[in-house]
């Protein structure tokens, strides 16, 4: 008896490891980027701070173009893997862009140089709206939107914009406008075909930061949020 009682414990011990072991592990939860009041955790592209030109203002990240200290405005962090959600609001013909893999380095003299970009754009109105890879929504200058779902001048759009081992899933209002895997054969094509095909450091650096495009226009950002993946 006494060994039929070891023997019990023994298996429910190993039953117990193995239901642990296959146990699906908890989603991490977001993590806030803005916090509504302030521009801590960014800073201006290759400066200390954040520059007068980006500020905190009823719960928006806004530019101002006519103010001083240009520039783009960049995580203090680098990211890999990630979900990446906020809401965008572009003014009348305003251009801008959400920038990911952003190598900090002054060899480089914009966020674009390394990065890829999710284009933020008015498309009723923009000067670059003439190319479908240049909508709002697309990859910038390689993979147009799969639907042009985006929303006229002075209104909110929500985005998502995923990105794991490579694999870049973008949302606009709900609707997926991008789906693609960096280092792919369509990726290498649509990349040959692209103002960055002599590029040497585009989308070279699997971990950077992620940048808000200062194309001066007026544009604000709100709902910032990082799930790491």
């Amino acid at each position: 008896m006494k060994g039929f009682f070891l023997t019990a414990l023994a298996v429910g011990a190993v039953c117990s490891q193995v239901a642990t072991a296959h146990k699906p592990l908890a989603k991490p939860a977001p993590q806030s980027l803005f916090d509504g009041k302030t521009t801590k955790g960014w800073h201006t592209y290759l400066k200390p701070t954040a520059e007068p030109a980006w500020t905190a203002v009823d719960g928006t990240l806004r530019l101002d173009p006519k103010a001083p200290g240009q520039g783009d405005l960049v995580t203090d962090k680098e990211y890999e893997n990630f979900e990446l959600a906020l809401e965008w609001n572009i003014s009348k013909g305003g251009n801008s862009g959400i920038i990911f893999g952003v190598h900090e380095d002054p060899a480089f003299h914009a966020t674009y140089e390394t990065g890829v970009e999710m284009q933020v754009l008015d498309n009723q109105e923009a000067e670059d709206n003439k190319k479908p890879t240049h909508l709002a929504g697309s990859l910038y200058d390689m993979l147009a939107p799969a639907k042009d779902v985006a929303k006229p001048a002075g209104q909110w759009n929500a985005i998502k914009l995923r990105k794991q081992n490579g694999h870049l899933t973008f949302f606009m209002n709900g609707t997926q406008t991008v789906d693609i895997q960096m280092g792919g054969p369509e990726w290498n094509k649509l990349l040959e075909n692209s103002k960055f095909k002599t590029w040497k450091n585009f989308a070279a650096y699997p971990k950077g930061h992620i940048a808000l495009q200062d194309h001066n226009h007026e544009v604000a950002f709100r709902n910032i949020t990082l799930t790491p993946l």
